[in-house]
Order: C-alpha cells, then sequence, then structure tokens
C-alpha cells in the first residue's frame, strides 16, 4: 500500500481576494514546454498543493505532482507557454515548488502577452510582468505584481530546470462585452462573464467561488458547502454580477449533494454602485421566495418575483448545506 504525504499548511490569502485564472477546469493550457521528462507540466493547473507518494516511480523516474523538466546539460532554461482559461488583469502569483526540495528551480520569471486571435512563440513580443525572483525548496511564494493591463498567455520559465507543482494566477477577468448582443440571455453570474463571489456567511467544507463555475460540479466539494448549523439562522452567499442586467431565469443546482443540499432556499437582488462591501446595509428587492430543494438536481425557476436591473444577487439556504452551482440567466441592462 502506498503512502500520501500532504502539505500541512496552504496560505489561502490570495484565494479570498482574486480568482486564478489559471485553473485546470476553466480550460488553461500549456501549449508549449521545452522539457517535461519527469511530470508532465499540466500538473500546474490542478487543484490542491499537490503531494508525494515515496513508493511510487513511473518509466521515467520518481513521480512528482508536478512539472519536472531533465537537469540541463546545455546553456538556457525551461519555459512553458501558457494560455489561461480566463483572460483578465494579474495581481498576484503563487508559484509553489511543494515536495521538489532537491531540484526545484533556483528561480523563476514571467512573462505575458495579450493575444486573443492566436497562439504566441517564443519570438512573440513578450512582457515582463514578474522578474527573476529566487525559488526556495518546497514552499509556497505569494507573489504581488502591480500591472494593470489585460494578458491571455504566459510565459513561465525556470532556471535553469526543476519542478515546480503549482503555478497559481491570480487576477480580476476581463471578457469583450462588444460580442454581446442587447436582446442576448447570458449567464450573469458565470465567472467567464466576471461574476464573482463576494462574501458568504461560511464555507467551511469548499469554496464560494465554486458556485459560479463552468460545467456541473465533478463532486461534492465542487460546490459551496457549509458547516452543519446548531444554532439559529441561515447560510447566505453574496455575488457581484459581472455586468447590470435584467433577469430571465435561475438554476440552482445540488448536484453531489445528497444527505447534505439544502433544504430550502430564497434569492434576492439589489442594484448597487460598484465596490459596495457593506452587505448590513442593503435594501434587498426578494427574487425567489423560500422554496424547496431536492437532492442532486437541478433545479430552473423562470417565474421571478423582481426581475431588476440589478448587480448583485444573495442566495440564501436553509438552515445549511451545500449548492454546487447557481447560474442566474438575464440580458445586460
Amino acid at each position: 500500500m502506498e503512502t500520501v504525504i500532504r502539505p500541512e499548511t496552504h496560505d489561502k490569502s490570495f484565494e479570498h481576494r482574486w480568482i486564478n485564472l489559471a485553473e485546470e477546469r476553466l480550460g488553461t493550457k500549456a501549449i508549449y514546454v521545452t522539457d517535461d521528462f519527469f511530470a508532465p507540466v499540466e500538473n500546474l493547473f490542478k487543484p490542491g498543493r499537490g503531494i508525494f507518494i515515496p513508493e511510487r516511480y513511473t518509466e521515467f523516474g520518481k513521480w512528482m505532482d508536478g512539472w519536472e523538466s531533465r537537469r540541463k546539460r546545455t546553456t538556457g532554461h525551461d519555459y512553458a507557454i501558457i494560455k489561461l482559461g480566463l483572460s483578465g488583469i494579474i495581481r498576484a502569483f503563487d508559484v509553489d515548488t511543494n515536495f521538489f526540495t532537491g531540484n526545484h528551480p533556483g528561480s523563476v520569471s514571467i512573462e505575458a502577452i495579450w493575444s486573443p486571435g492566436k497562439d504566441p512563440d517564443e519570438k512573440s513580443d513578450w512582457t515582463e510582468i514578474l522578474p527573476e525572483t529566487k525559488m526556495n525548496p518546497g514552499s509556497q511564494h505569494l507573489l504581488e505584481i502591480d500591472n494593470d493591463n489585460q494578458w491571455t498567455h504566459l510565459k513561465f520559465n525556470i532556471y535553469p530546470d526543476g519542478g515546480v507543482a503549482r503555478l497559481r494566477v491570480f487576477g480580476e477577468v476581463k471578457r469583450d462585452w462588444s460580442t454581446v448582443k442587447s436582446d442576448e440571455v447570458i449567464d450573469l453570474a458565470f465567472v467567464g462573464n466576471e461574476g464573482k463571489a463576494l462574501s458568504c456567511s461560511d464555507m467551511y467544507f469548499s469554496h464560494k467561488d465554486n458556485i459560479n463555475a463552468p460545467g456541473r460540479g465533478v463532486n461534492m466539494g465542487d460546490g459551496w458547502e457549509t458547516k452543519r448549523r446548531r444554532g439559529p439562522g441561515y447560510d447566505w452567499l453574496i455575488l457581484q454580477l459581472g455586468k447590470r442586467g435584467t433577469l430571465e431565469s435561475v438554476l440552482i443546482d445540488t448536484c453531489h449533494f445528497k444527505g447534505n443540499y439544502p433544504d430550502t432556499f430564497s434569492l434576492q437582488a439589489a442594484d448597487l454602485p460598484v465596490g459596495h462591501e457593506d452587505w448590513d446595509n442593503v435594501e434587498w428587492s426578494t427574487v425567489i421566495d423560500q422554496t424547496k430543494l431536492q437532492a442532486d438536481k437541478e433545479h430552473t425557476f423562470d417565474k421571478l418575483s423582481e426581475t431588476g436591473p440589478f448587480t448583485h444577487v444573495k442566495i440564501n439556504i436553509y438552515p445549511d448545506g451545500g449548492v454546487s452551482r447557481m447560474r442566474v440567466f438575464g440580458r445586460l441592462a
């Protein structure tokens, strides 16, 4: 039986401020890599910090949960060209060398480019946004940057070679709204449409950002789930719509939540100024009255009490539990 070693700590400070634009589920992929002989570059975008299994080897050598290149015996350095799943403004990086202790890179740097029409290559007009930075073994490196440009691709350089467990690219999603027709119905809450979960009462078991992620949840951990409530009250989550809009219908998905879905829910909405954060002083309008939910099911609601226009929605779950996804369909106001 294999021994699985997991990381002891995980600093999530950036996760509470921004969205990871380089998540695997968002469609992030490496379009070129100089070398990933020991461990595939796609591991960079997987969830978690990675694990270590001492007994596991492959035909190429030690199995590692990250991207690892060969020991370089020539001049130069290794790099990967990455297409972000969602383009946007980058605010920070988490370069994690977890479990890479004698084989981590000496340093890394990151370049970026705005190239929505085609994938770039090494000779494209890259801009350095993270200068060469020293790496420590088995560590999270939380690195903020000051740059307000929008980017679609990254060139992740490691010097001269080695292994990195995970690369997270934190920032703000930006989409081209000129491509949306005035009468088109879209999911105003979707992360790819700049929707963002801002605050919630509790997210003990799984993160609030899952609620507007792509697709249906892959398992019970891929949703928003609160701990069991032992006192009065209920749980809630506030989400900022990508654009101010009028509402057409709402979908609440309890996929995979069978013994822990909320008994009932209600939905409220408000038209608020940009940057509003005083959640105790909001005049919420009721969009859907308190309504019974079922286990592991998509629930669609097209008879709404109020349609807006709104900028924010608040889902209330009674008394607690898990919701996999919420879709808020509407038109731009």
